[in-house]
Formats: structure tokens, C-alpha cells, sequence
């Protein structure tokens, strides 16, 4: 029976309001179980959660029907359909019967998959009366303590724990019957800011060298926001005309903020005719549209900040150099005189001028696309272990300022960062910087000095690097770059 996942709009009561949500079909239809908990779930959940889960649930089916007489209770068959998403299901001997011709999956995806199957199958066991198939167990020792090392950790970190109840939770001694594998440990990512001696030249000929200067002047201003003021490549899409203004102690330069796609205040104290004020409203009432972040397809547009500035739902910029924010109010006046000839019916500030899709919201598709144009216009490729993509510009901000000597609480409140943990993958060395470091303080060891001392004393580094292999082998029949024995 195959299953093929689709989205569907969902009508649940007589309002005009339609729940667009994953799928999965069979010939005998829509799984209506999956679409309970999906509907369940759907207000508090994001599009991406919704999505692990169909892709998880359609896999468990998949090997359902590949293994349906194959296990005595649901349970032992849970357990060997995670055991098989770890291995795969084809043989040494490269053949599979089952028909499923799995590949090994990573330990992280195959994570997301059991994790993401852990609310489905309760909901189906506490609501659909079907057997439980990873119930809850009594954990062992080795679980019980890395369950109370994360209630410890959570506690430690908690703002309010202090009026909280600080007994350990009975759950911290259960555990899921099929536990998912340890993650591999990794370091912060590395060598991942832009490189700042490739900005100037990007701006200037790779981003402002687009042959429209009304998508120079576009994708020039986004890239500020984001070299300049750290936001993430989504959010510029989510600016409005109205977020913009001079700063009042300086007229030359730009304040610009960014409000929550659908919580945060609509402009110029507009309410809607039953008194809501909210940007959701405002697009609803006056454009019939959603949030972005609430659309599907090429024209959604994440949200990712969970800190914000004020009671309004918003985020205000700040430029770091401070000469961004001119730079960017110079722009920004160019941009308006461009952006009035174009015709819209939406608020949103970037649009696209492709004449299939002219004054649309700028989708976060194109401006990718329009950011490798612009590398490859320097010779260059956007590679992200490099920096040089649209996220590396932030890393770039926050190391700038690491180097400024900028205190960590002042660089969380610059980068919108929820604790001051966030920002360690942003503002730690790469590797080169601590490569170069190093061989600094071995030049200071070669300096006569009394802590120089300490060190072995060599005459020379080339006799400890020497293999030996001279008094062994001497006429280097097995040893050496041109050994005349070799091993077949």
C-alpha cells in the first residue's frame, strides 16, 4: 500500500479559515489518526515540527507494511523499525527483501525521527485505543542521571526557578523503552563569519554589479542589515515601509525595527473594526493576506527571534560600525523613489522586480539566488564552512564585536539573543585565529626567558622528527619515498 505525503486544507467548522497542513495518503485515503494529532497540535506547533512528523509516521508505515507478520507486540516492532533506520535494511550481500533498500541514517536524523514519533504514538494509545508501542519504562541508573543532570541544568538557568518547586520529578526515573542513540558531541561551527577583507568588494561588485540598480539597491540594503546589525537572512523580508526611520539624534542615520510577522503592533495605531491592532490583523483585514510566517511554500518567511526590545512585538537594529546606519538611510531614500513606481497590495518593504512576479514580496528563494549571483560576479562560490554565505555575516558581527572588546551582556542586547549563551557560537575563535595564536606563543618559547627554561632543550627540531628508520633499514628497501620492497 504506498503512502504519499501532500499538503491539504483542512475545514473544521463554518468560518473561512482553512488549516493547510501535511498529509499522508493511502488508496483508502487521508490517515485520519495523523490528522487528529496534526490538528491537535497545529496551533502550538511550527510548520517544520508537523512536517518531522509526517515524514517519521510515513516511514513507520512504510516498514509496517514491508514487516507486517514479522513481530509478536508493537513494541519489539518499534524497537527494530529504530534498530533499522540506524543500519539501514539492506544486507552485506547488497539485497534487501523487504523492498525498503534503506540507507544507514545519521544518529541525528535518525533522532528527529523517533523524537518526533514519541507524541504520535502516545496520542494514538491514549485517544485512538491503539497498544502503545514505546511506552514509558523504569529508567536505568545511567538514564536517571543524565535525566537529573538535565533537570539540574534547567533549574540552574531558570530566571523563576526560585519559585518553583525544586524536587526532582518522578519522571526523571522513567524512560522510553527504545531510547534514541547519544548525539555525536561537535565543537561551534568554525570559520563560518564573513570574511570582513571581502565585504567591500562583495557590496560594491558583487551585490551592487546586478545589472537592475533597483535589485542592487535592494539586496545592497538587506545585506547591511545583516553585516551590519546581525539579523538573520529572513527577517529583512519582514520589514515593513513604516519600520523606518531617522534617528532623531542624528539625522543621517537610520533606526530601523523589525516586528513579529503576526504579534507584533500594526503602524500608525491602526485597529481593525472589532479593536484588534496586531500586523496579522492589519494583512488580514486590508490585504487578505497571512503573516509570513504562517504561509507555505516559496512564500514563507521564518521567525526566529524570541527576545524582543518592546511591549510592541519588535527588535530595533543596531549598526555596528555606526556608519551602516547612514549608509543604510542613504540607500533606503533611493530605495523608496524605485519602490514607488512599482504597483503593491502588501506593506512589505523589499519586492521583487522580475516581470513574472513584479512588486511580490521579495521570497527568501530569490534572494538566495541572488546572493550566489552576486559571489559568482566577484569569481567566487558561496560556501558556508568559508563564511561566505548569507548567515555568515552575522557570525561576522558578533566576532567584530569580540574584537571591539564589547562586554557579552552588551553583545547579546545587540544580537537579540535570549541568554548569553546564545552568542558563544558567534563570537568563538576559528580555527585559523587559534592556529595563529599558537604559533605567536611558540615564537615566545624560542625567546631566553626564565619560564623558557621549563622547555626540553633541543638543538635541533629536525633530529626529533627523524623516523630511525636509517639505522634499521639503511638502504631503504622498505622505508623512504622510493622504497624498492613494497607490500603487494
Amino acid at each position: 500500500m504506498p503512502v504519499v505525503e501532500a499538503y491539504a486544507k483542512v475545514v473544521v467548522d463554518n468560518s473561512g479559515f482553512r488549516s493547510e497542513i501535511p498529509v499522508l495518503l493511502t488508496e483508502k485515503g487521508v490517515i485520519l489518526p495523523l490528522l487528529n494529532y496534526l490538528l491537535k497540535n497545529t496551533s502550538t506547533r511550527s510548520h517544520a515540527w508537523q512536517h518531522n512528523v509526517v515524514v517519521a509516521a510515513k516511514l513507520l508505515l512504510e516498514y509496517l507494511e514491508a514487516n507486517q507478520a514479522n513481530f509478536s507486540s508493537p513494541t519489539i516492532m518499534f524497537q527494530s523499525f529504530a534498530n533499522c533506520l540506524y543500519s539501514g535494511s539492506v544486507g552485506d550481500d547488497g539485497l534487501d527483501p523487504s523492498g525498503l533498500y534503506w540507507i544507514p541514517a545519521s544518529v541525528a536524523m535518525t533522532h528527529r525521527h523517533i523524537t518526533a514519533l514519541k507524541g504520535l504514538t502516545d496520542y494514538l494509545a491514549d485517544h485512538e485505543g491503539a497498544p502503545h508501542m514505546n511506552p514509558l519504562v523504569t529508567a536505568t541508573s545511567y538514564d536517571q542521571r543524565l535525566h537529573y543532570a538535565a533537570w539540574f541544568r534547567r533549574n540552574e538557568h531558570d530566571f523563576l526557578g526560585h519559585i518553583k518547586d525544586k524536587t526532582v520529578n518522578e519522571t526523571v526515573q522513567r524512560a522510553r523503552n527504545v531510547q534514541v542513540r547519544r548525539k555525536l558531541s561537535a565543537t561551534d561551527d568554525d570559520a563560518i563569519a564573513f570574511p570582513e577583507r571581502l565585504f567591500e568588494r562583495f557590496y560594491l561588485e558583487g551585490v551592487g554589479g546586478a545589472q537592475d540598480r533597483r535589485c542592487a539597491v535592494r539586496d545592497q540594503l538587506i545585506l547591511i542589515m545583516m553585516h551590519g546589525a546581525s539579523v538573520r537572512e529572513s527577517e529583512p523580508l519582514q520589514l515593513w515601509i513604516q519600520d523606518v526611520t531617522a534617528d532623531p539624534h542624528d539625522s543621517k542615520k537610520a533606526i530601523v525595527r523589525l516586528y513579529h510577522p503576526a504579534d507584533g503592533k500594526a503602524p500608525d495605531d491602526w485597529k481593525s473594526r472589532t479593536g484588534k491592532s496586531t500586523r496579522s490583523a492589519y494583512l488580514r483585514e486590508n490585504f487578505a493576506l497571512a503573516s509570513r510566517n504562517r504561509m507555505r511554500g516559496t512564500r514563507a518567511v521564518g521567525w526566529k527571534v524570541r527576545l524582543h526590545d518592546h511591549v510592541d512585538y519588535y527588535i530595533q537594529l543596531h549598526w555596528f560600525p555606526t556608519d551602516f546606519g547612514r549608509l543604510f538611510l542613504k540607500l533606503w531614500k533611493e530605495h523608496l523613489f524605485y519602490l514607488a513606481s512599482v504597483e503593491r497590495h502588501h506593506p512589505f518593504a523589499f519586492v521583487s522586480y522580475e516581470r513574472g512576479s513584479l512588486g511580490k514580496p521579495y521570497t527568501l528563494n530569490a534572494f538566495n539566488k541572488n546572493y550566489a549571483a552576486a559571489m559568482a560576479r566577484i569569481g567566487l562560490a558561496t560556501s558556508k564552512v568559508e563564511g561566505r554565505s548569507p548567515h555568515g555575516h552575522r557570525h561576522a558581527y558578533g566576532r567584530r564585536l569580540t574584537r571591539a572588546g564589547v562586554d557579552p551582556v552588551i553583545r547579546k542586547k545587540a544580537m537579540h539573543h535570549a541568554s548569553l549563551e546564545s552568542q558563544t557560537v558567534y563570537t568563538a575563535l576559528n580555527m585559523a585565529e587559534v592556529s595563529q595564536a599558537l604559533d605567536d606563543a611558540s615564537k615566545l618559547l624560542d625567546e631566553p626567558s626564565e619560564g623558557s627554561r621549563l622547555m626540553p632543550s633541543f638543538s635541533n627540531w629536525e633530529d626529533i622528527m627523524k623516523t630511525g628508520f636509517e639505522d634499521v633499514d639503511p638502504t631503504g628497501l622498505m622505508s623512504g619515498p622510493n622504497a624498492k620492497l613494497r607490500s603487494v
